[in-house]
């Protein structure tokens, strides 16, 4: 229903465009685009040709058919699609006339034999004329009428087509020649906007720069032991380095008699271990691995690496993670 309205609104608003381009050109307060010479002429001669063609076919009907009730009720007939029931002419008539006297005279004599004789002439004219009239409708006037009914209707949509977007065109060019106008009379006016929105912007970048500073200042007045629990390892070798993701108190760390034999031989060997992941840990960084708790990943010392961390790997991701959240396999 939405889009019913929609269209139909917009449809409006096009009929009304046009009907205002026509009445302004008719009163010659609007220009108007000329179509081309020949295509004018070309129009011309299919009103003429329909004007004469309709002569032809109407003057046409009336020589083979003269009597006007018959034609309205042929007519009819072919309105309502029906079959136009066989009728004898005139012809017809008069010989079946001339037979059934000729039969009554009597054959045998001469008057009626002569009346039998023309009555089957005259048959054979009603028939002949039948004849005619079927031949002139089907040659003459179905080309005719396929033409009015036809081509012609065709050529009045593609004219009436062409006008409608003649004056679309030209309802388009006079809006955008006042457009123009308009344009050049508030340019300023867009101008002083225009400057009042960069010095809006400007003092809102100005106010959100203090507004940084500040935060900036705030943030440098904090101990430095708190900003040092956001570095992702520890510089003190003798202190584990606690991630971000998960509180230091909730994460215990393995016995150092079950984990450092491990260790030490992972170390000693610059092999690999299997290594079951103890709890969540969410990566402070690119250079480390995000691990999920009770996943089996790929452990192995790198030198020059801090004591708490190990090199990491699950498929194709690699990076450091923590000893403080991982269980060496054997």
């Amino acid at each position: 229903m939405e889009f019913n309205v929609r269209r139909l609104a917009a449809d409006a608003g096009t009929f009304l465009s046009r009907a205002v381009q026509f009445t302004e050109e008719k009163f010659g307060q609007a220009e108007k685009t000329e179509l081309d010479a020949h295509l004018e002429t070309l129009l011309s001669r299919v009103e003429s040709t329909k004007h004469w063609t309709e002569k032809i076919m109407k003057q046409t009907e009336v020589l083979l058919q003269p009597n006007p009730n018959v034609r309205m009720e042929e007519f009819l007939y072919e309105m309502l699609d029906k079959k136009v029931p066989m009728r004898a002419n005139n012809h017809e008539l008069l010989g079946e006339c001339m037979i059934d006297s000729g039969h009554e005279f009597g054959p045998g004599t001469a008057y009626g034999s002569t009346l039998i004789k023309c009555g089957e002439t005259e048959k054979l004219l009603g028939s002949a004329e039948k004849e005619f009239i079927q031949s002139s409708a089907i040659n003459f006037l179905t080309p005719f009428r396929n033409f009015i009914e036809g081509d012609f209707k065709t050529i009045l949509k593609e004219r009436k087509l062409l006008q409608n977007k003649r004056l679309d065109l030209d309802a388009a060019k006079n809006r955008l020649k006042k457009a123009r106008v308009a344009d050049a009379r508030s340019a300023a006016h867009h101008l002083r906007c225009l400057n009042d929105f960069v010095d809006a912007q400007a003092a809102y970048y100005a106010q959100c720069y203090q507004y940084m500073v500040n935060l900036q200042k705030q943030l440098g007045s904090f101990p430095s032991t708190f900003s040092n629990n956001n570095q992702p390892a520890g510089s003190s070798s003798a202190s584990i380095s606690v991630p971000t993701a998960q509180p230091a108190a909730s994460l215990p760390a393995p016995p150092p008699s079950q984990a450092s034999p491990a260790l030490n031989e992972l170390r000693s060997t610059s092999g690999t271990r299997k290594a079951r992941v103890l709890y969540d840990y969410d990566a402070a960084s690119s250079s480390e691995l995000s691990l999920l708790a009770d996943e089996v990943i790929t452990v192995s010392s790198v030198p020059d690496m801090d004591t708490d961390w190990l090199m990491g790997q699950r498929g194709n991701q690699k990076g450091k993670v923590p000893i403080t959240y991982l269980e060496l396999l054997n």
